[in-house]
């Protein structure tokens, strides 16, 4: 118990400052301005391409592909989220160890009762917490949806692209958190951030069909490579266990960076 009210304590003093300060307002302004044009635009093409299906059948009764929403509305919307995750994830991991640098109260989280591993989970989980907010926020217009489609769309593959959307995300917030411990710039932090996650996406663009053995595995390693079966609705194990993997892996590295700096300390 003691573990959980530490670690607890982390997250609640992480949480304050994200929005005591712009922050946390900012992001999720953008995230849900962003959002709402995706959602938007991708809501005039459905409807635009549904009435041009509708027009051919009555002309020619059976013609045209019935559309589905979850494929041509939903889907895009998230993965298009999740490039803006790409850019908005560092923003809010840099300064969660380089401002402790920069202010020298990392010494004092050194020093203290608490363990590195809580630190590092205090820290992880209120950054993962604000983008679950990010994420719920902006499926308020997906809701809409449900209010006045008929039939009312399946929601396995929204639930299962949200998913993905939240495993992509956090996995960049626990490399961030890492590439945080090694510097006391904010804006080095995030530009690292911001670097490490991108190679981990241009990863994804060797997944084709000609690629030999050794471009077979760096794509297996690309972040988005196992976004796409989630976001169709299928949940595959392998996809799961990469992103957990991934975030286990950032943490161990943040966790055993502050370790060394602890005993340095």
């Amino acid at each position: 118990m003691t573990a959980l009210r530490n670690t607890f304590a982390i997250f609640r003093k992480e949480w304050h400052h994200y929005f005591s300060s712009p922050i946390a307002w900012v992001g999720l302004c953008m995230w849900m301005l962003l959002f709402g044009l995706f959602f938007s635009f991708a809501l005039e093409i459905f409807l635009r391409q549904s009435q041009q299906i509708a027009m051919q059948r009555m002309q020619y009764p059976g013609a045209g592909p019935s559309l589905s929403v979850n494929e041509y509305l939903f889907r895009p919307v998230l993965q298009n989220m999740a490039v803006v995750a790409l850019f908005i994830l560092p923003m809010l991991t840099m300064r969660l160890f380089a401002e402790e640098k920069r202010q020298g109260t990392i010494e004092l989280l050194a020093t203290s009762p608490l363990t590195p591993l809580q630190i590092v989970l205090g820290k992880f989980s209120a950054a993962v917490a604000l983008f679950v907010l990010m994420i719920l926020a902006g499926l308020v217009n997906v809701a809409l949806v449900w209010r006045f489609a008929e039939p009312s769309p399946d929601p396995w593959p929204v639930l299962t692209g949200s998913l993905a959307l939240l495993l992509v995300g956090a996995s960049f917030i626990s490399l961030g958190l890492f590439l945080s411990t090694l510097t006391k710039n904010q804006i080095v932090a995030g530009m690292l951030a911001f670097g490490l996650a991108l190679v981990l996406w241009i990863f994804s663009w060797f997944d084709m069909p000609t690629a030999d053995s050794l471009m077979k595995v760096v794509s297996y390693l690309g972040i988005t490579t196992h976004m796409e079966d989630l976001m169709k609705g299928v949940v595959d194990l392998k996809d799961l266990v990469f992103y957990l993997s991934v975030i286990t892996f950032g943490l161990f590295l943040a966790h055993q960076s502050l370790e060394s700096q602890r005993w340095r300390a």
